[in-house]
């Protein structure tokens, strides 16, 4: 195969059908969104039986556990799939929607419109349910996309790319709206980071490494985050319950997301009587707690921690910890360590809750809640693309307004400028 000549030719097809999508209409795309939703519930059993090929072959190349729970397609997010279809499908559709028309002296209206970016180049690795979701967002934002899914989920990819083509056709779209990279060969990302003719933007989801590479090597811009190194902060003036519970949920629901909870920190007139209540729930989930020396004056057991434990995303049963004095060395050392994607405060007190979600810089800032909520679904976005760290073009969960752009819409009655 002539990887180049491969890759552009998708471009080529993609960049046509973003003509089309950006003038489809509401219902058009809705009933596409929902017919690929019944075409993956329909094919239930076969997505999950690929999928088991995936994983088979993901074992015996020692994939990482984190990684091997991101590939896994149960029924449930099977299920999670098509529901996450069908909601974009409920979400208004803001491809033309002008606002903010103002009257200028001159006489002309200024206004904006939403507008699709184009074509979204969309990199990802082991999770074969961004195949649905990115697919979803992109259409009902009016762009054509191409995907390219790891190798290690190549089977569950192709076998969703089916249910998106029918889906499609069923709509009277043109199925080369959503394209899937058949190829696993790496020279393919090369061609596709460097198709800046016909892709408008790349948005990557991965390892440190991938998002390195494609925002060393793409010429389009690019939307990304790098690591999810969130924090719960529990203040002196914390409900101990909430914090408990908050703490536990931000770490234990689930490892190998970039929203877990990868250190916490705890006010030093609460830490006795937090870490002892926290620890033997820890324990109970196996997971290994590295802390600073204060820390480890109370649970004598732990693990000291290093500054590259500090600056980890774990993506695993291993929690950072570090006792602070107040909210000021508790912001620093998320200004110092963290990665601006989620971080929150545990707090009763109101002036303390609100320094914090104004001074800490991150993409998502929480008061008492935990950082598991940061997610497109939680956030009333249906789906998300990814959670952008970047403060340009979008910040945070990338639904679909991440996905469009403005236009200047200027509206006259023969005006001339004088």
């Amino acid at each position: 195969m002539d990887i180049k000549q491969y890759i552009n030719e998708l471009g080529q097809k993609a960049y046509d059908a973003s003509r089309i999508m950006a003038a489809a209409s509401t219902q058009k795309k809705n009933d596409a969104l929902n017919a690929i939703a019944d075409e993956v519930v329909k094919n239930k059993k076969d997505l999950i039986e690929t999928n088991a090929k995936d994983l088979e072959k993901a074992k015996e190349s020692g994939l990482e556990s984190a990684l091997l729970d991101r590939l896994e397609l149960t029924a449930s997010r099977v299920d999670a799939m098509a529901d996450g279809l069908k909601q974009v499908a409920d979400l208004e559709d803001l491809i033309g929607k002008t606002t903010d028309y103002v009257q200028q002296d001159s006489g002309i209206k200024v206004g904006r419109m939403r507008v699709p970016l184009g074509v979204i180049g969309i990199i990802y690795e082991s999770r074969p349910n961004v195949t649905a979701d990115a697919a979803g967002l992109c259409l009902k934002s009016g762009n054509a996309t191409i995907l390219r899914g790891g190798s290690e989920a190549i089977f569950s990819n192709q076998a969703i790319e089916e249910c998106i083509r029918r889906g499609l056709k069923s709509a009277k779209l043109p199925e080369d709206a959503i394209q899937l990279i058949e190829t696993t060969e790496r020279a393919a990302v090369g061609e596709l980071l460097r198709m800046s003719d016909y892709v408008d933007v790349i948005v990557p989801r991965g390892g440190k490494g991938l998002i390195e590479r494609v925002s060393a090597e793409a010429k389009m811009p690019v939307i990304k985050h790098l690591d999810g190194i969130c924090h719960v902060y529990i203040d002196d003036d914390a409900d101990m319950e909430k914090a408990i519970n908050i703490a536990y949920n931000a770490k234990t629901q689930r490892y190998g997301t970039c929203n877990t909870m990868e250190c916490l920190l705890v006010a030093k007139s609460l830490a006795k009587t937090v870490l002892e209540k926290l620890e033997p729930m820890y324990r109970k989930e196996n997971v290994e707690i590295r802390g600073c020396k204060a820390s480890k004056e109370i649970l004598a057991d732990i693990n000291i921690a290093t500054d590259e434990d500090y600056a980890t995303e774990y993506l695993a049963p291993i929690l950072s910890l570090k006792i602070v004095s107040n909210i000021d060395e508790a912001m620093s050392h998320i200004d110092k360590f963290g990665s601006k994607h989620t971080d929150t405060i545990v707090t009763e007190n109101q002036s303390k809750a609100d320094r914090f979600l104004r001074e800490v810089d991150s993409s998502s800032v929480m008061h008492n809640a935990s950082t598991r909520f940061a997610d497109g679904y939680e956030y009333g976005l249906g789906a998300e693309i990814g959670i952008s760290t970047d403060k340009f073009h979008a910040r945070g969960p990338v639904g679909l307004e991440g996905l469009t752009s403005q236009k200047y819409v200027v509206l006259g009655d023969g005006n001339i400028r004088t």
